[in-house]
């Protein structure tokens, strides 16, 4: 199909908004009008099914996912003959496999997306870092139905943000997926898909939406409650695909968590995690690309593994030191095991061991400003982020609770001339700015999913 190349030329992976997509039915792909999703993942059965015709009329990309087991061969028949615009590789292929299989598909004809386990995570030379393993988003109830707590005591709330922080830092360039789906035999509310949604694209990534199959039918017996909860869906992932430049801020905090791989980076619910249910801004700086410019703006700085470190990356923060920076070297103790293919959360042992390292923290930061403090917001995660002159900022917030969240505060760190509320559904609004000892602050006066504070023209 001559679609499939021009459609390549126009649109780059790394501009694809990608959603699994369950249904056979060609007319289902009405349920995309108006949206910003362009990227279709389909199951092998659905591959020679009417989708691909049909999404292709709709400038829609069509990638198939491949799983270990199936048979590689269709597939490079698929995507020769244009019915496949990409491929997503799902699961636990090694180094060796992903190779041999996109030499196999010709290099260059078609993309290949490596979305597996952590433990497998690919960040270099690839334009999409994706995995498909995360955490489902929301605040976690113990089984008797209260709220459990993370050890800074605010309410514990299931995060792939910590993780997507890391891969970001590890892969600038690049864009980032999670691919993780619903849970199974669980009732899964619009909010909740929309703090899936929010949960990875304030941090710059993108969840690759996935529906249960609950909502499936619904969906396709066009049932008017599954409809208007999957346009709701919809429209916040459009909104902020209406936003895309955020993507392009960095993230404005003086405290840097210096981690690698081995040392716990990959987690959901570790040391980042932590820090972001503070409200504590954070900057995730990767062992391997530690050097003097990376710690530029930082005041603070957490090295989790100093055993990692080369002499390069030991000299950076002894140059970091001597120009004031203070540091936080952790001992043997606070080293994570890596992650495995079957889990990317802490044990019992190691959520000890995250308390260990929030005392030792909290006792380095106290009630420090270091970028932003926000206070009302327990149920609620943000991140700060601004241009590289630092004079627009961004401040992202995405509320886990299901009901609004009234009298949010913000105190930032410096002074800003001009502050807007952008959110979902409504019109801009100004937020009046107030100084402090701290700079200024502003107040929101409600919070549904997700808002963000829009910040401009920092004075000096």
């Amino acid at each position: 199909m001559l679609f499939s190349a021009l459609f390549l030329l126009a649109v780059t992976p790394s501009d694809w908004v990608p959603m699994r997509w369950m249904s056979s039915n060609a007319a289902s792909l009405e349920l995309l009008n108006g949206s910003r999703v362009n990227c279709l993942l389909l199951e092998q059965d659905q591959w020679q099914s009417p989708i691909p015709d049909a999404a292709h009329k709709r400038n829609l990309a069509v990638v198939g996912v491949l799983r270990q087991g199936q048979q590689a061969s269709e597939v490079t028949r698929l995507t020769a003959e244009g019915v496949l615009d990409g491929i997503v590789l799902e699961g636990d292929y090694s180094q060796s496999q992903q190779a041999s299989l996109e030499d196999s598909l010709s290099p260059g004809r078609v993309p290949v997306i490596s979305m597996l386990s952590r433990a497998r995570m690919r960040f270099a030379d690839t334009p999409v870092v994706a995995t498909s393993q995360g955490v489902w988003p929301g605040i976690q109830a113990e089984e008797e139905g209260s709220t459990k707590a993370a050890p800074s005591g605010a309410p514990w709330i299931n995060t792939n943000g910590g993780f997507l922080r890391f891969a970001r830092a590890a892969a600038p360039a690049a864009a980032i997926w999670i691919g993780n789906v619903p849970p199974e035999k669980t009732v899964v509310t619009a909010e909740r898909y929309m703090q899936a949604v929010a949960d990875a694209a304030i941090i710059g990534a993108r969840w690759v939406i996935a529906l249960d199959s609950d909502m499936w039918k619904r969906l396709d017996a066009a049932e008017a409650s599954a409809i208007r909860e999957w346009k709701r869906i919809l429209a916040l992932s459009t909104w902020f695909e209406q936003h895309a430049e955020w993507r392009s801020l960095q993230p404005y905090s003086q405290l840097a968590i210096v981690q690698d791989i081995g040392s716990g980076a990959l987690y959901s619910g570790g040391v980042l995690d932590m820090i972001a249910v503070k409200h504590t801004p954070v900057r995730a700086v990767p062992t391997h690309s530690l050097a003097p410019e990376s710690m530029h703006g930082v005041s603070m700085a957490v090295n989790v593994d100093p055993s990692s470190l080369n002499p390069q990356q030991q000299a950076a923060l002894v140059a970091f030191r001597k120009a004031g920076g203070a540091t936080l070297s952790g001992p043997a103790t606070w080293k994570f095991p890596p992650v495995t293919t079957e889990r990317v959360t802490l044990s019992d042992a190691d959520v000890k061991t995250l308390d260990e390292i929030w005392k030792e923290m909290n006792h380095m930061t106290g009630r420090r400003n270091l970028g932003a403090r926000l206070f009302n917001v327990a149920s609620m995660l943000s991140n700060l982020t601004a241009t590289e002159d630092g004079k627009t900022a961004a401040l992202h917030l995405v509320n886990y609770s299901g009901y609004p969240v009234e009298n949010v505060t913000v105190h930032l760190l410096g002074k800003y001339g001009k502050a807007t509320l952008l959110a979902p559904g409504q019109d801009p609004r100004k937020l009046e700015i107030y100084e402090n000892e701290e700079g200024c602050g502003v107040d929101v006066d409600a919070v549904n999913v997700t808002a963000t504070v829009l910040l401009e023209n920092k004075l000096p």
